[in-house]
């Protein structure tokens, strides 16, 4: 039985590491025949830990987004895209407004927030992702309720 050439090419490890940069992924792992190849890198924020479980049983610390009412609405959504000044979800997941059950909110509507400050978490795959602010300004709206799952691109809160 030939022995097997399980030498890695380091250019094939670098274009992986740099898929992991280029989408902020922290993880990912590259099967090939009999050789598997698994790249990992430390996030730059501090991971939180906490059972996310417990923040169902939390109620919720601001308002709720309105939903959506039964009969025809007054004023219609706009039809042409999010709102301006959103921060869509990078991801899919489930979004926390808090770092621990029973703490206080990362932001709340009328605070002001400085480029790169925590808005919430988004907790995909066992891993708690903080969403930071892309810009300065003050928020307006948050779109989406403690606990509550976001799809890729949905708006989470708005800046002005």
């Amino acid at each position: 039985m030939p022995k097997e050439d399980m030498t890695v090419d380091p250019r094939f490890v670098r274009e992986i590491a740099s898929i992991l940069k280029e989408t902020d992924l922290t993880e990912i792992e590259v099967e090939n025949g009999s050789m598997k190849v698994r790249v990992t890198r430390k996030h730059e924020q501090a991971a939180l830990q906490f059972q996310p479980a417990q923040y169902q049983q939390q109620p919720v610390a601001h308002a709720p987004a309105p939903q959506q009412p039964a009969a025809p609405a007054a004023s219609p959504a706009p039809a042409s895209g999010p709102e301006p000044g959103s921060v869509p979800s990078p991801m899919v997941g489930t979004v926390y407004l808090a770092a621990a059950p029973g703490a206080k909110p990362f932001v709340e509507v009328g605070q002001s927030v400085s480029e790169g400050e925590t808005l919430l978490i988004i907790e995909a795959m066992k891993t708690m992702n903080q969403i930071p602010a892309p810009r300065a300004g003050k928020v307006t709206k948050i779109l989406v309720e403690n606990a509550q799952p976001v799809e890729y691109g949905e708006a989470l809160v708005v800046i002005a």
